[in-house]
């Protein structure tokens, strides 16, 4: 399976697929090639002695690409370790939304997922990619972790970052901290949710890095597997 920088199939895939890379970690490696060979063998092996054998090629093969389809990509196998495929994996580029990748570390480490978040002004304002969220609604904080990751709600992002850290801008602190100790030293954040800006960058190296990290939490897996969730407010407006 490819764990890839879009986290849900089924909402706003534009979000996670930024221009910035093509990051794929992949734990199992199938080439269609060698994958089709093998069914097809296995398929006959029950319906004759004299199976056919068919050719299989472990040279590796060019990519049918005319050109590269990224900026930056980085394919690493996860079980050894072993870079498969790079192009400028150590280009400095704008994370994106890959962005709330650190993001959802940090409220995973720092933050309490029944916890009660209010929608602030900033929150509610939030640009592009949003869910509408209205000032002074109270959502499980858990709840806001989900909507910023399944379908990169800059509202719901910017609501528990702000809950957390207590503004964006110590929240951000926590973040460059955290890539600080990760020696993610291409890595720089400006915003929680990640807006352009010239001091706002990373790259598909020490991405691929954080996501492994961030795979390694339990609650971050099973997060990033779910395709649809609903949410409410807890208590409407907050009096």
């Amino acid at each position: 399976m490819a764990q890839c920088d879009h986290i849900s199939p089924d909402y706003h895939r534009q979000s996670w697929r930024s221009v910035f890379s093509c990051l794929v970690l992949v734990s199992t490696i199938s080439l269609s090639p060698l994958a089709s060979s093998i069914c097809l063998a296995s398929g006959m092996e029950n319906h004759s002695r004299n199976q056919i054998t068919y050719p299989v090629s472990y040279a590796p093969q060019p990519f049918p690409w005319k050109r590269i389809p990224a900026h930056s990509i980085l394919l690493k196998e996860l079980r050894s370790g072993r870079i498969l495929f790079e192009h400028e994996a150590e280009k400095r580029l704008s994370p994106a939304s890959l962005t709330k990748i650190m993001s959802a570390l940090i409220i995973l480490e720092k933050g309490r997922l029944d916890d009660l978040a209010t929608v602030s002004r900033n929150a509610a304002r939030a640009p592009k990619t949003h869910l509408r969220l209205k000032v002074g609604e109270v959502f499980r904080l858990g709840d806001l972790l989900k909507a910023m990751m399944m379908v990169s709600a800059n509202d719901a992002c910017l609501a528990a970052v702000e809950h957390v850290g207590g503004d964006e801008e110590q929240f951000v602190t926590l973040m460059n901290a955290k890539a600080l100790a990760l020696g993610l030293s291409d890595t720089h954040f400006s915003n929680g949710c990640g807006f352009d800006g010239p001091d706002h960058y990373s790259t598909a190296e020490n991405l691929a890095k954080l996501s492994e990290v961030a795979m390694r939490n339990a609650v971050f897996r099973e997060l990033v597997k779910e395709e649809r969730e609903i949410i409410t407010p807890v208590s409407g407006y907050r009096a």
